[in-house]
């Protein structure tokens, strides 16, 4: 297969340099400055101070070149400068910023509408309504399932993440950082386990299945209103439910009358080498929220799903002041163009074989990477023990912090804080691309 390369022009060298050790001195100062202006509750997970970031590469004030694996946890998809998004932009911004489409509204919004509705999953008539962060929409898309079905209660996973709102937080399987001190939570979320790899064999599925039926059987099925999945759980360390899992789910909420929402918001808009990751499965979802990459790093997120049950909301009963903002919905529909036309899925495709031919010879080698999950551009290396499968944290923290300290921005999370998550940008030039993995490599080599 010839792989496809990006063709954006770029303002910054595509090579991995270090001027200085990281972070530098310059960012050395100004973090002493964040330290007496911000909230500590506000982390990092790399303390350098970026100045210029472009195609696949990080330019911090200290003139160092980072290799970006993590796309500014995700939005920036096809660069943090892409040519196409700024020139829509800057257009816009001659026109006019803000006006609340609720108060006086403007054709962009219907636009990114337009196309979400045509080329979200399922060939039923659709609509959309758009809003600002992925936490936002995925609590509308629980409002659009309780106010259709009458119902209160929801399904979500172990390993979710869907946002730091009260009800995403209660959403959230994971405990720490993301709810530790903030409760208490909603009481109508239920959580039951999802199957992935490399800890489950694909016979394994129909028993899953079986237990989200009994999870559903103890709290009364006909009081839930939605079951909310990743089609692949970002948070969780890139895990992939096994093949039928989101299928059978399909067939649950149909059976009980449920909604299904896909959680598109990391996944989505082309990372994994479709449109949308749940297409890998072939299943079609009753609502499909999508954030981050949808406007390529600025805020805009948005919930479609059939036309009878978006509309059926009473007029100004979702919205917000700031929904679909102006300058976001261009930026979305510069997105969109290069979805289209510039080859972006095959970009996806492209990196997730790359990775697969560097990061897949790891696994059972003795270095102790017990699992390589990859779906295009969507990446989770997990450490642990190669016979217990037993979760090694400091593996991944001790590679990650080699990883950085030689100019690889690599992120680690995981329910045990054990996987490293790759996130690249679809555009990063592939040969800058291997080098960065090579770089992971190499930290895991010398940290065994």
């Amino acid at each position: 297969m010839t792989i496809a390369q990006s063709t954006l022009p770029t303002t910054v060298p595509q090579t991995r340099h270090l001027e200085t050790e990281i972070p530098g001195p310059r960012s050395r100062e100004l973090m002493e400055d964040r330290r007496a202006q911000v909230s500590n509750g506000i982390g990092a997970q790399l303390p350098v101070f970026i100045e210029r970031a472009d195609g696949g590469i990080l330019l911090d004030l200290d003139g160092n070149r980072i290799v970006d694996l993590a796309s500014g946890l995700g939005p920036t998809a096809l660069g943090a400068s892409n040519p196409r998004v700024r020139e829509r932009i800057l257009t816009q911004l001659d026109r006019f910023t803000h006006t609340c489409f609720m108060t006086t509204e403007y054709e962009s919004y219907v636009d990114v509408c337009r196309w979400l509705n045509a080329n979200t999953p399922g060939d039923h008539e659709k609509r959309s309504a758009l809003f600002t962060t992925g936490a936002e929409a995925n609590e509308n898309a629980v409002k659009i399932s309780r106010y259709v079905t009458g119902r209160r209660k929801v399904m979500a996973f172990t390993g979710a993440y869907h946002g730091r709102t009260h009800m995403t937080m209660s959403l959230t399987s994971k405990s720490h950082p993301y709810k530790t001190g903030f409760g208490p939570f909603s009481d109508d979320v239920v959580h039951a386990p999802v199957p992935t790899s490399p800890r489950n064999d694909p016979s394994e599925v129909g028993s899953y299945l079986e237990q989200v039926r009994a999870v559903l059987a103890e709290n009364d099925p006909s009081s839930f209103a939605a079951i909310i999945i990743e089609p692949i759980l970002g948070e969780a360390g890139c895990l992939i439910p096994l093949p039928g899992f989101l299928a059978g789910l399909r067939e649950i909420a149909d059976e009980f009358g449920i909604f299904l929402i896909a959680d598109e918001v990391q996944s989505g808009m082309g990372r994994t080498g479709r449109i949308w990751a749940i297409e890998h499965e072939g299943v079609v979802p009753d609502l499909l929220v999508a954030a981050k990459a949808l406007a390529n790093g600025m805020p805009l997120s948005s919930v479609t799903g059939r036309a009878e049950h978006m509309n059926a909301i009473h007029s100004a009963g979702i919205g917000g002041t700031y929904i679909g903002n102006p300058l976001s919905c261009e930026a979305a529909l510069a997105v969109f163009e290069q979805i289209d036309s510039d080859g972006v899925l095959d970009r996806a495709a492209a990196l997730g074989e790359i990775a697969i031919e560097m990061l897949r010879p790891l696994v059972g080698s003795g270095v102790g990477v017990i699992d390589v999950r990859v779906r295009g551009g969507m990446i989770g290396i997990e450490f642990g023990a190669d016979e217990t499968f037993e979760p090694s944290g400091e593996r991944a923290k001790a590679v990650t912090r080699y990883c950085h300290a030689n100019g690889v921005l690599a992120l680690t999370n995981g329910v045990h804080e054990n996987v490293i998550r790759l996130l690249p940008p679809v555009v990063i030039d592939h040969d800058l691309f291997r080098d960065g993995l090579q770089v992971i490599i190499d930290g895991i080599r010398s940290t065994i």
